[in-house]
Protein backbone atom coordinates (compact mmCIF):
# COMPACT_ATOMS: atom_id res chain seq x y z
CA UNK A 1 0.00 0.00 0.00
CA UNK A 2 1.34 3.42 -0.99
CA UNK A 3 0.16 6.12 1.41
CA UNK A 4 -0.54 9.39 -0.40
CA UNK A 5 -2.30 12.75 -0.33
CA UNK A 6 -4.80 14.30 -2.71
CA UNK A 7 -3.98 17.47 -4.62
CA UNK A 8 -7.56 18.66 -4.19
CA UNK A 9 -6.41 19.36 -0.63
CA UNK A 10 -3.71 21.65 -2.07
CA UNK A 11 -6.02 23.78 -4.23
CA UNK A 12 -4.18 26.99 -3.30
CA UNK A 13 -0.78 25.64 -4.35
CA UNK A 14 0.85 25.33 -7.74
CA UNK A 15 0.86 21.67 -8.71
CA UNK A 16 4.66 21.38 -8.69
CA UNK A 17 4.81 22.91 -5.21
CA UNK A 18 2.05 20.63 -3.94
CA UNK A 19 3.78 17.50 -5.25
CA UNK A 20 7.10 18.50 -3.69
CA UNK A 21 5.52 19.21 -0.32
CA UNK A 22 3.64 15.90 -0.38
CA UNK A 23 6.85 14.02 -1.14
CA UNK A 24 8.93 16.00 1.37
CA UNK A 25 6.47 15.16 4.13
CA UNK A 26 7.07 11.45 3.49
CA UNK A 27 4.10 10.42 1.38
CA UNK A 28 4.87 7.95 -1.41
CA UNK A 29 1.89 8.55 -3.69
CA UNK A 30 -0.51 11.23 -4.83
CA UNK A 31 -4.14 11.38 -5.95
CA UNK A 32 -4.02 14.05 -8.65
CA UNK A 33 -7.31 15.87 -9.32
CA UNK A 34 -7.33 17.34 -12.83
CA UNK A 35 -8.44 20.98 -12.60
CA UNK A 36 -7.97 24.41 -14.19
CA UNK A 37 -4.63 25.00 -12.48
CA UNK A 38 -3.67 21.37 -11.86
CA UNK A 39 -2.92 19.72 -15.20
CA UNK A 40 -5.95 20.98 -17.14
CA UNK A 41 -6.82 18.27 -19.70
CA UNK A 42 -8.26 20.96 -22.01
CA UNK A 43 -5.08 23.05 -22.11
CA UNK A 44 -3.44 23.44 -25.51
CA UNK A 45 -0.10 22.27 -24.13
CA UNK A 46 -1.53 19.39 -22.07
CA UNK A 47 0.88 16.88 -23.61
CA UNK A 48 3.84 19.01 -22.54
CA UNK A 49 2.35 19.40 -19.05
CA UNK A 50 1.84 15.65 -18.73
CA UNK A 51 5.47 14.97 -19.65
CA UNK A 52 6.62 17.52 -17.10
CA UNK A 53 4.47 16.12 -14.28
CA UNK A 54 5.40 12.55 -15.16
CA UNK A 55 9.09 13.44 -14.84
CA UNK A 56 8.48 15.22 -11.55
CA UNK A 57 6.56 12.28 -10.12
CA UNK A 58 9.44 10.01 -11.11
CA UNK A 59 12.02 12.28 -9.49
CA UNK A 60 9.96 12.54 -6.30
CA UNK A 61 9.24 8.81 -6.21
CA UNK A 62 5.48 9.35 -6.14
CA UNK A 63 3.05 6.80 -7.49
CA UNK A 64 -0.22 8.29 -8.72
CA UNK A 65 -3.89 7.92 -9.49
CA UNK A 66 -5.95 10.46 -11.44
CA UNK A 67 -9.07 11.89 -9.78
CA UNK A 68 -11.86 13.56 -11.79
CA UNK A 69 -13.92 15.35 -9.14
CA UNK A 70 -13.05 18.96 -10.01
CA UNK A 71 -16.07 21.13 -9.26
CA UNK A 72 -16.28 23.63 -12.15
CA UNK A 73 -13.91 22.29 -14.78
CA UNK A 74 -16.64 21.32 -17.26
CA UNK A 75 -19.21 24.02 -16.47
CA UNK A 76 -18.25 27.30 -14.75
CA UNK A 77 -21.82 27.85 -13.55
CA UNK A 78 -22.84 24.41 -12.27
CA UNK A 79 -20.76 22.30 -9.90
CA UNK A 80 -19.87 18.81 -11.16
CA UNK A 81 -22.00 19.28 -14.29
CA UNK A 82 -22.57 17.47 -16.59
CA UNK A 83 -22.44 13.93 -15.20
CA UNK A 84 -22.90 10.45 -16.58
CA UNK A 85 -26.61 10.55 -15.74
CA UNK A 86 -27.45 14.07 -16.95
CA UNK A 87 -28.69 15.20 -20.35
CA UNK A 88 -25.23 16.15 -21.64
CA UNK A 89 -23.27 13.10 -20.59
CA UNK A 90 -21.15 13.24 -23.77
CA UNK A 91 -19.05 16.04 -22.23
CA UNK A 92 -18.42 13.93 -19.14
CA UNK A 93 -17.53 10.90 -21.26
CA UNK A 94 -15.08 13.03 -23.26
CA UNK A 95 -13.56 14.39 -20.05
CA UNK A 96 -13.05 10.91 -18.61
CA UNK A 97 -11.46 9.80 -21.89
CA UNK A 98 -9.06 12.75 -21.64
CA UNK A 99 -8.34 11.82 -18.02
CA UNK A 100 -7.47 8.27 -19.08
CA UNK A 101 -4.99 9.57 -21.64
CA UNK A 102 -3.45 11.85 -19.04
CA UNK A 103 -3.18 8.88 -16.69
CA UNK A 104 -1.48 6.85 -19.39
CA UNK A 105 1.08 9.60 -19.87
CA UNK A 106 1.72 9.86 -16.14
CA UNK A 107 1.94 6.10 -15.66
CA UNK A 108 -0.89 6.34 -13.11
CA UNK A 109 -2.48 3.28 -11.53
CA UNK A 110 -6.06 4.21 -12.37
CA UNK A 111 -8.61 6.92 -13.09
CA UNK A 112 -11.26 7.46 -10.44
CA UNK A 113 -14.78 8.69 -11.26
CA UNK A 114 -18.33 8.84 -9.89
CA UNK A 115 -21.81 8.65 -11.38
CA UNK A 116 -23.13 12.11 -10.55
CA UNK A 117 -26.42 13.15 -8.99
CA UNK A 118 -29.60 12.02 -10.71
CA UNK A 119 -31.55 15.11 -11.90
CA UNK A 120 -35.10 15.33 -10.55
CA UNK A 121 -36.38 15.28 -14.13
CA UNK A 122 -34.72 11.92 -14.88
CA UNK A 123 -36.32 8.69 -13.66
CA UNK A 124 -34.34 5.80 -12.16
CA UNK A 125 -34.46 3.54 -15.22
CA UNK A 126 -33.33 6.29 -17.59
CA UNK A 127 -30.49 7.25 -15.26
CA UNK A 128 -29.33 3.64 -15.03
CA UNK A 129 -29.39 3.25 -18.83
CA UNK A 130 -27.39 6.44 -19.22
CA UNK A 131 -24.89 5.32 -16.62
CA UNK A 132 -24.39 1.95 -18.28
CA UNK A 133 -23.97 3.54 -21.71
CA UNK A 134 -21.58 6.20 -20.42
CA UNK A 135 -19.36 3.80 -18.51
CA UNK A 136 -19.31 1.45 -21.51
CA UNK A 137 -18.11 4.30 -23.71
CA UNK A 138 -15.40 5.28 -21.24
CA UNK A 139 -14.29 1.65 -20.98
CA UNK A 140 -13.52 1.69 -24.70
CA UNK A 141 -10.90 4.37 -24.11
CA UNK A 142 -9.67 2.54 -21.01
CA UNK A 143 -9.02 -0.51 -23.19
CA UNK A 144 -7.15 1.60 -25.74
CA UNK A 145 -4.76 3.06 -23.15
CA UNK A 146 -4.82 0.04 -20.77
CA UNK A 147 -5.61 2.11 -17.68
CA UNK A 148 -8.12 0.81 -15.10
CA UNK A 149 -11.17 2.81 -14.02
CA UNK A 150 -12.34 3.01 -10.42
CA UNK A 151 -16.04 3.77 -9.88
CA UNK A 152 -16.47 5.58 -6.57
CA UNK A 153 -19.72 5.26 -4.62
CA UNK A 154 -20.47 8.81 -3.46
CA UNK A 155 -23.04 9.90 -0.84
CA UNK A 156 -26.01 11.60 -2.48
CA UNK A 157 -25.08 10.47 -5.97
CA UNK A 158 -26.87 7.95 -8.17
CA UNK A 159 -24.25 5.34 -7.30
CA UNK A 160 -24.17 5.94 -3.57
CA UNK A 161 -23.37 2.54 -2.12
CA UNK A 162 -20.72 -0.09 -2.84
CA UNK A 163 -23.51 -2.50 -3.76
CA UNK A 164 -24.57 -0.12 -6.57
CA UNK A 165 -21.05 -0.07 -8.00
CA UNK A 166 -20.77 -3.85 -7.82
CA UNK A 167 -24.17 -4.27 -9.48
CA UNK A 168 -23.18 -2.01 -12.38
CA UNK A 169 -19.93 -3.89 -12.87
CA UNK A 170 -21.74 -7.22 -13.02
CA UNK A 171 -24.33 -5.90 -15.49
CA UNK A 172 -21.51 -4.73 -17.74
CA UNK A 173 -20.02 -8.21 -17.76
CA UNK A 174 -17.41 -7.68 -15.01
CA UNK A 175 -14.86 -5.93 -17.27
CA UNK A 176 -11.32 -6.34 -16.04
CA UNK A 177 -10.61 -2.62 -16.36
CA UNK A 178 -13.57 -1.54 -14.22
CA UNK A 179 -12.76 -1.62 -10.54
CA UNK A 180 -13.75 0.27 -7.42
CA UNK A 181 -12.53 3.45 -5.77
CA UNK A 182 -13.44 3.27 -2.08
CA UNK A 183 -13.55 6.33 0.14
CA UNK A 184 -13.43 4.87 3.64
CA UNK A 185 -15.14 7.94 5.08
CA UNK A 186 -18.13 7.31 2.82
CA UNK A 187 -18.45 3.91 4.46
CA UNK A 188 -18.96 5.65 7.80
CA UNK A 189 -21.37 8.19 6.32
CA UNK A 190 -23.76 6.03 4.29
CA UNK A 191 -22.86 2.35 4.14
CA UNK A 192 -24.79 -0.19 6.26
CA UNK A 193 -21.48 -1.79 7.32
CA UNK A 194 -18.14 -0.41 8.49
CA UNK A 195 -15.12 0.45 6.35
CA UNK A 196 -13.18 -2.79 7.02
CA UNK A 197 -16.20 -4.82 5.91
CA UNK A 198 -16.53 -2.72 2.74
CA UNK A 199 -12.83 -3.26 2.04
CA UNK A 200 -13.16 -7.01 2.39
CA UNK A 201 -16.23 -6.99 0.16
CA UNK A 202 -14.49 -5.01 -2.60
CA UNK A 203 -11.11 -6.75 -2.00
CA UNK A 204 -9.46 -7.53 -5.32
CA UNK A 205 -11.63 -4.97 -7.18
CA UNK A 206 -9.99 -2.05 -5.36
CA UNK A 207 -7.93 0.13 -7.69
CA UNK A 208 -7.89 3.28 -5.55
CA UNK A 209 -8.56 4.10 -1.89
CA UNK A 210 -9.34 7.49 -0.35
CA UNK A 211 -8.63 8.03 3.35
CA UNK A 212 -10.55 10.44 5.57
CA UNK A 213 -12.78 10.48 8.61
CA UNK A 214 -16.56 11.10 8.68
CA UNK A 215 -19.61 10.85 10.90
CA UNK A 216 -22.66 8.69 10.17
CA UNK A 217 -25.16 10.44 7.92
CA UNK A 218 -22.91 13.43 7.22
CA UNK A 219 -20.88 13.76 4.01
CA UNK A 220 -18.10 15.94 5.35
CA UNK A 221 -14.43 15.02 4.94
CA UNK A 222 -12.79 15.30 8.36
CA UNK A 223 -9.28 14.88 9.68
CA UNK A 224 -8.55 11.55 11.35
CA UNK A 225 -9.97 11.43 14.85
CA UNK A 226 -12.70 14.00 14.21
CA UNK A 227 -15.21 11.39 13.05
CA UNK A 228 -16.03 7.78 13.81
CA UNK A 229 -13.71 5.88 11.44
CA UNK A 230 -11.63 3.12 13.04
CA UNK A 231 -8.45 4.02 11.19
CA UNK A 232 -6.31 1.18 12.56
CA UNK A 233 -8.89 -1.46 11.67
CA UNK A 234 -9.37 0.11 8.24
CA UNK A 235 -5.67 0.04 7.39
CA UNK A 236 -5.41 -3.48 8.77
CA UNK A 237 -8.22 -4.59 6.47
CA UNK A 238 -6.38 -3.12 3.48
CA UNK A 239 -3.29 -5.08 4.50
CA UNK A 240 -5.36 -8.20 5.05
CA UNK A 241 -6.81 -8.16 1.51
CA UNK A 242 -3.35 -7.56 0.04
CA UNK A 243 -4.06 -4.06 -1.30
CA UNK A 244 -0.88 -2.59 -2.79
CA UNK A 245 -2.22 0.47 -4.61
CA UNK A 246 -2.54 4.14 -3.74
CA UNK A 247 -4.33 5.01 -0.48
CA UNK A 248 -4.46 8.80 -0.42
CA UNK A 249 -5.79 11.23 2.16
CA UNK A 250 -8.88 13.02 0.79
CA UNK A 251 -9.42 16.41 2.48
CA UNK A 252 -10.68 18.74 -0.29
CA UNK A 253 -11.81 21.50 2.07
CA UNK A 254 -8.56 21.86 3.97
CA UNK A 255 -6.46 23.63 1.34
CA UNK A 256 -6.19 26.77 3.51
CA UNK A 257 -3.80 24.86 5.79
CA UNK A 258 -2.66 22.12 3.44
CA UNK A 259 0.97 21.55 4.57
CA UNK A 260 0.02 21.46 8.26
CA UNK A 261 -3.03 19.26 7.73
CA UNK A 262 -1.08 16.87 5.50
CA UNK A 263 1.63 16.57 8.14
CA UNK A 264 -0.95 15.84 10.86
CA UNK A 265 -2.60 13.23 8.67
CA UNK A 266 0.67 11.39 8.12
CA UNK A 267 1.35 11.29 11.86
CA UNK A 268 -2.08 9.76 12.41
CA UNK A 269 -1.51 7.22 9.65
CA UNK A 270 1.89 6.19 11.00
CA UNK A 271 0.37 5.75 14.46
CA UNK A 272 -2.44 3.60 13.05
CA UNK A 273 -0.01 1.51 11.02
CA UNK A 274 2.33 0.92 13.97
CA UNK A 275 2.11 -2.51 15.60
CA UNK A 276 -0.08 -2.77 18.68
CA UNK A 277 1.27 -4.31 21.84
CA UNK A 278 0.14 -7.94 21.73
CA UNK A 279 -1.33 -9.38 24.88
CA UNK A 280 0.80 -11.64 26.95
CA UNK A 281 0.46 -15.34 26.25
CA UNK A 282 0.64 -16.28 29.94
CA UNK A 283 0.01 -14.81 33.39
CA UNK A 284 3.01 -12.47 33.29
CA UNK A 285 2.93 -8.84 32.24
CA UNK A 286 2.84 -8.17 28.50
CA UNK A 287 6.36 -8.19 27.08
CA UNK A 288 7.01 -6.15 23.98
CA UNK A 289 9.81 -4.92 21.76
CA UNK A 290 8.94 -1.25 21.40
CA UNK A 291 10.44 2.20 21.13
CA UNK A 292 10.79 2.12 24.90
CA UNK A 293 12.64 -1.19 24.54
CA UNK A 294 12.22 -4.40 26.42
CA UNK A 295 14.79 -4.44 29.26
CA UNK A 296 16.01 -7.92 28.43
CA UNK A 297 16.62 -6.99 24.81
CA UNK A 298 18.53 -3.82 25.70
CA UNK A 299 20.79 -5.81 27.99
CA UNK A 300 21.20 -8.57 25.38
CA UNK A 301 22.28 -6.05 22.74
CA UNK A 302 24.86 -4.66 25.13
CA UNK A 303 26.20 -8.14 25.86
CA UNK A 304 26.57 -8.89 22.14
CA UNK A 305 28.47 -5.65 21.59
CA UNK A 306 30.82 -6.46 24.49
CA UNK A 307 31.27 -10.12 23.57
CA UNK A 308 29.92 -11.32 20.18
CA UNK A 309 30.17 -14.94 21.34
CA UNK A 310 27.20 -14.43 23.68
CA UNK A 311 24.80 -14.37 20.75
CA UNK A 312 24.97 -18.17 20.59
CA UNK A 313 23.10 -18.34 23.92
CA UNK A 314 21.01 -15.19 23.57
CA UNK A 315 19.57 -15.90 20.11
CA UNK A 316 17.67 -19.07 21.15
CA UNK A 317 16.36 -17.37 24.32
CA UNK A 318 14.62 -14.49 22.52
CA UNK A 319 11.15 -16.03 22.26
CA UNK A 320 11.02 -16.93 25.94
CA UNK A 321 12.11 -13.45 26.99
CA UNK A 322 10.19 -11.05 24.72
CA UNK A 323 7.35 -13.19 23.42
CA UNK A 324 6.40 -14.77 20.11
CA UNK A 325 3.22 -12.92 19.17
CA UNK A 326 2.64 -11.53 15.67
CA UNK A 327 3.48 -7.85 15.25
CA UNK A 328 0.05 -7.11 13.74
CA UNK A 329 -2.26 -9.75 15.17
CA UNK A 330 -5.44 -8.04 13.99
CA UNK A 331 -4.54 -8.55 10.32
CA UNK A 332 -1.67 -11.06 10.30
CA UNK A 333 -2.34 -13.69 12.95
CA UNK A 334 0.47 -16.01 11.87
CA UNK A 335 3.07 -13.30 11.44
CA UNK A 336 3.61 -14.25 7.80
CA UNK A 337 3.41 -10.72 6.41
CA UNK A 338 4.86 -8.53 9.16
CA UNK A 339 6.70 -11.04 11.29
CA UNK A 340 6.61 -11.62 15.03
CA UNK A 341 7.92 -9.99 18.17
CA UNK A 342 10.81 -12.43 18.38
CA UNK A 343 11.63 -11.87 14.70
CA UNK A 344 12.06 -8.17 15.42
CA UNK A 345 14.13 -8.80 18.53
CA UNK A 346 16.46 -11.18 16.66
CA UNK A 347 16.92 -8.56 13.93
CA UNK A 348 18.03 -6.16 16.63
CA UNK A 349 20.56 -8.66 17.97
CA UNK A 350 21.95 -9.26 14.49
CA UNK A 351 22.29 -5.53 13.95
CA UNK A 352 24.22 -5.27 17.21
CA UNK A 353 26.45 -8.15 16.09
CA UNK A 354 27.15 -6.36 12.82
CA UNK A 355 28.54 -3.41 14.77
CA UNK A 356 31.40 -5.46 16.22
CA UNK A 357 32.26 -8.16 13.64
CA UNK A 358 33.87 -7.79 10.26
CA UNK A 359 31.98 -9.03 7.20
CA UNK A 360 33.72 -12.39 7.06
CA UNK A 361 33.10 -13.34 10.67
CA UNK A 362 29.58 -11.93 10.54
CA UNK A 363 28.77 -14.10 7.51
CA UNK A 364 30.09 -17.16 9.32
CA UNK A 365 28.06 -16.34 12.43
CA UNK A 366 24.71 -15.88 10.67
CA UNK A 367 25.29 -19.13 8.79
CA UNK A 368 25.87 -20.93 12.11
CA UNK A 369 22.83 -19.34 13.75
CA UNK A 370 20.71 -20.45 10.83
CA UNK A 371 22.20 -23.94 10.49
CA UNK A 372 21.88 -24.89 14.18
CA UNK A 373 18.76 -22.89 15.01
CA UNK A 374 15.18 -24.08 15.29
CA UNK A 375 12.50 -22.79 12.92
CA UNK A 376 11.95 -19.58 14.90
CA UNK A 377 15.68 -18.82 14.99
CA UNK A 378 15.99 -19.45 11.26
CA UNK A 379 13.11 -17.07 10.60
CA UNK A 380 14.85 -14.51 12.76
CA UNK A 381 18.02 -14.79 10.70
CA UNK A 382 16.12 -14.50 7.43
CA UNK A 383 14.16 -11.43 8.52
CA UNK A 384 17.30 -9.85 9.89
CA UNK A 385 19.36 -10.17 6.69
CA UNK A 386 18.10 -6.84 5.33
CA UNK A 387 19.62 -5.06 8.36
CA UNK A 388 23.14 -6.41 7.72
CA UNK A 389 26.00 -4.89 5.67
CA UNK A 390 26.20 -5.41 1.93
CA UNK A 391 29.28 -7.60 2.32
CA UNK A 392 27.12 -10.33 3.88
CA UNK A 393 24.80 -10.57 0.85
CA UNK A 394 26.43 -13.73 -0.63
CA UNK A 395 26.02 -15.60 2.65
CA UNK A 396 22.47 -14.32 3.01
CA UNK A 397 21.52 -15.49 -0.47
CA UNK A 398 22.57 -19.03 0.36
CA UNK A 399 20.33 -19.00 3.43
CA UNK A 400 17.34 -17.64 1.49
CA UNK A 401 17.72 -20.29 -1.21
CA UNK A 402 17.90 -22.99 1.46
CA UNK A 403 14.72 -21.69 3.11
CA UNK A 404 12.87 -21.69 -0.20
CA UNK A 405 13.47 -25.42 -0.47
CA UNK A 406 11.45 -25.95 2.73
CA UNK A 407 7.68 -26.30 3.07
CA UNK A 408 7.34 -24.38 6.34
CA UNK A 409 5.11 -21.46 5.35
CA UNK A 410 6.58 -19.13 8.00
CA UNK A 411 10.11 -19.90 6.83
CA UNK A 412 9.18 -19.34 3.18
CA UNK A 413 7.42 -16.06 4.06
CA UNK A 414 10.48 -14.84 5.97
CA UNK A 415 12.74 -15.76 3.04
CA UNK A 416 10.74 -13.57 0.62
CA UNK A 417 11.14 -10.37 2.60
CA UNK A 418 13.10 -7.20 1.86
CA UNK A 419 16.45 -8.96 1.50
CA UNK A 420 15.15 -11.24 -1.27
CA UNK A 421 13.41 -8.33 -2.98
CA UNK A 422 16.69 -6.43 -3.13
CA UNK A 423 19.20 -9.20 -3.82
CA UNK A 424 17.69 -12.46 -5.07
CA UNK A 425 18.22 -13.07 -8.79
CA UNK A 426 15.17 -12.91 -11.05
CA UNK A 427 14.95 -16.66 -11.66
CA UNK A 428 15.13 -17.59 -7.99
CA UNK A 429 12.80 -14.76 -6.96
CA UNK A 430 10.11 -15.84 -9.45
CA UNK A 431 10.30 -19.39 -8.16
CA UNK A 432 10.05 -18.02 -4.63
CA UNK A 433 6.76 -16.33 -5.56
CA UNK A 434 5.49 -19.61 -7.01
CA UNK A 435 6.62 -21.41 -3.85
CA UNK A 436 4.47 -19.02 -1.83
CA UNK A 437 1.46 -19.92 -3.99
CA UNK A 438 2.22 -23.63 -3.68
CA UNK A 439 2.46 -23.70 0.11
CA UNK A 440 -0.16 -21.05 0.93
CA UNK A 441 1.91 -18.01 1.86
CA UNK A 442 -0.09 -14.82 1.07
CA UNK A 443 1.62 -12.75 -1.61
CA UNK A 444 1.32 -9.75 0.70
CA UNK A 445 4.34 -11.32 2.42
CA UNK A 446 6.45 -10.98 -0.74
CA UNK A 447 8.38 -7.73 -0.51
CA UNK A 448 8.71 -5.81 -3.76
CA UNK A 449 6.08 -7.90 -5.55
CA UNK A 450 4.63 -5.02 -7.52
CA UNK A 451 8.01 -3.64 -8.59
CA UNK A 452 9.55 -7.02 -9.55
CA UNK A 453 6.59 -8.67 -11.25
CA UNK A 454 7.43 -9.17 -14.92
CA UNK A 455 6.02 -10.95 -17.96
CA UNK A 456 7.90 -14.14 -17.19
CA UNK A 457 6.45 -14.36 -13.68
CA UNK A 458 2.96 -13.74 -15.05
CA UNK A 459 3.52 -16.51 -17.60
CA UNK A 460 4.62 -18.91 -14.87
CA UNK A 461 1.69 -18.01 -12.61
CA UNK A 462 -0.66 -18.30 -15.59
CA UNK A 463 0.64 -21.80 -16.36
CA UNK A 464 0.25 -22.75 -12.72
CA UNK A 465 -3.34 -21.49 -12.70
CA UNK A 466 -4.18 -23.42 -15.86
CA UNK A 467 -2.74 -26.60 -14.39
CA UNK A 468 -4.91 -26.15 -11.29
CA UNK A 469 -8.03 -25.58 -13.37
CA UNK A 470 -7.29 -28.56 -15.60
CA UNK A 471 -7.01 -30.74 -12.51
CA UNK A 472 -10.31 -29.41 -11.17
CA UNK A 473 -8.58 -27.65 -8.30
CA UNK A 474 -9.18 -24.14 -7.04
CA UNK A 475 -6.74 -21.42 -8.11
CA UNK A 476 -5.43 -19.42 -5.13
CA UNK A 477 -7.05 -15.99 -4.91
CA UNK A 478 -3.61 -14.32 -4.84
CA UNK A 479 -2.74 -15.89 -8.20
CA UNK A 480 -6.00 -14.66 -9.73
CA UNK A 481 -5.45 -11.17 -8.33
CA UNK A 482 -1.89 -11.02 -9.64
CA UNK A 483 -2.94 -12.07 -13.14
CA UNK A 484 -5.96 -9.75 -13.28
CA UNK A 485 -3.92 -6.77 -12.07
CA UNK A 486 -1.55 -7.14 -15.04
CA UNK A 487 -3.73 -7.63 -18.15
Amino acid sequence: MRIGYGTNGFANHRLDDALRIIADLGYTSVALTLDHHHLDPYAEDVAKQVDHVANLLDVLGLRSVVETGARYLLDPNHKHHPTLVSDEQERRVDFLARALRVAQGLGSDAVSFWSGIRPSTVDQDTAWRRLRAGVSAVLETAAEVNVPLGLEPEPGMFVQHLSDALRLREELGAPALLGVTLDVGHCVAVEPVDAPTCIRRAADLLVNVQLDDMRPGVHEHLEFGDGELDLRATLSALTEVGYTGVAAVELPRHSHAAPVVAARALVALHAALAPVNPAASDDTDPEWVSDVDHPWLVEAEQKVRRDPRTIAALFPAVGRKVGRAPLRPEADQQGLVHGTVDDLARTRLLAALAEVLDAGKLSEEIAQLYRYGDDAERRGVLRGLAALPAATVPAGLELVKDALRANDIRLVAAAMGDFAANHLDAHSWRHGVLKCLFVGVPLAAVAGLDARTDDELLRMVGDYAEERRAAGREVPADAVTLLEARP
